[in-house]
């Protein structure tokens, strides 16, 4: 099924009929949002009995990862993830609506639009959020240990993946593109090799990290996108916010905003769990390896009649070199 493309005027009927179901009101100054690489977002404002109030619009295409795949949640389970996230007070958005079928509009879901800033480059630079950049490194390490003692039961559709299997679903990634690298190869091997021993399943985001966290100048409000979410090794979610590729030039290892000793402590206090600094360092190089096998996938798409399927993704596939040249920096440093 792919992601329902309207026009604003559509768009907005179809959005109007959905929430009339909740009381009578009207949507008022809907408009697309730039960003993101999967989901169509719109904000708007839903007035009804004299309130207006500010919300969101997500569509998204319906979830098709077969088995082995990289975790792709529905509408309906991210939604049901987040509430389960809120109720363990972890800043998750607040679903107003998930859409149905009959909607018309897709897969998706409507929730409370939340005032801050998404945008990375803005995030670790701006002057307005030098405040929010002091603490936000000690907030990520209590909102992480939030997240990883969140309750499972209900979230039966989070698949598990073991560090072995999850390194098994990238290399299958990266047989099924067209892209062969000395590189790649030798980092898969060295992956394998390192493979982490013990660890304790927990909910883990998979994709913490600046530009899925809104932040305003007392710091982070809120944490989006969902949608890879699975039951895995909690020290991913920690290397996963360490990578250079989302520190967005700033000069802090974690985020672009903070400091490793920070977040680890902070971690340690909420959680009453060490962190296993070897492991985040593993996870850290992991997940620029699976960076560089996303670049190299999106690079090498191409349409049905062989042509690529657009510069936006082939720009990004010219990007590869980077996360891989900060695997090899991490490994080094390793040795």
């Amino acid at each position: 099924m792919e992601q329902t493309v309207l026009d604003t005027q559509a768009a907005a009927d179809r959005l109007e009929r959905v929430l009339s179901r909740h009381g009578v009101g009207t949507v008022q100054n809907l408009r697309r949002l730039t960003g993101g690489a999967t989901k169509t977002t719109w904000s708007f404002e839903w007035v009804s009995g004299g309130v207006t109030e500010a919300l969101i619009l997500q569509q998204m295409p319906a979830a098709t990862a077969p088995a082995r795949r990289v975790p792709k949640l529905s509408a309906r389970e991210d939604a049901a993830l987040m509430h389960v996230a809120r109720a363990g007070g972890v800043p998750a958005p607040v679903v107003r609506v998930v859409l149905s079928e009959a909607d018309g509009l897709g897969e998706g879901y409507v929730t409370e639009a939340v005032p801050g800033e998404t945008l990375g480059k803005r995030v670790v630079n701006d002057e307005a959020f030098a405040g929010a950049r002091a603490s936000m490194a000690q907030q990520c390490g209590q909102i992480l240990a939030a997240i990883h003692r969140l309750p499972l039961q209900g979230l039966q559709f989070l698949q598990t993946l073991s560090p072995a299997q999850e390194l098994d679903v990238y290399a299958e990634l990266l047989r099924d593109c067209a892209v062969r690298h000395p590189a790649l190869s030798f980092a898969l091997r060295w992956v394998r090799e390192h493979l982490p021993a013990d660890w304790t399943p927990a909910l883990v985001h998979a994709d913490f990290r600046t530009g899925n966290l809104i932040v305003d100048p007392e710091g982070v409000r809120c944490v989006l996108d969902w949608e890879i979410a699975r039951i895995g090794d909690p020290m991913q979610d920690l290397g996963v916010l360490c990578m250079r590729s989302w520190r967005f030039g700033g000069a802090g290892e974690v985020g672009g905003f903070g400091d490793r000793e920070d977040l680890y402590a902070a971690y340690e206090t909420a959680s009453g769990q060490p962190v296993d600094r070897a492991r985040v360092r593993f996870w850290e190089a992991f997940s620029n390896l699976k960076w560089a096998i996303a670049c190299a996938r999106r690079g090498s798409a191409i349409r049905s009649d062989g042509r690529p399927a657009s510069v936006e993704l082939c720009a990004v596939g010219r990007r590869m070199e980077e996360p891989l040249w900060d695997f090899f920096q991490l490994i080094q440093e390793a040795a």
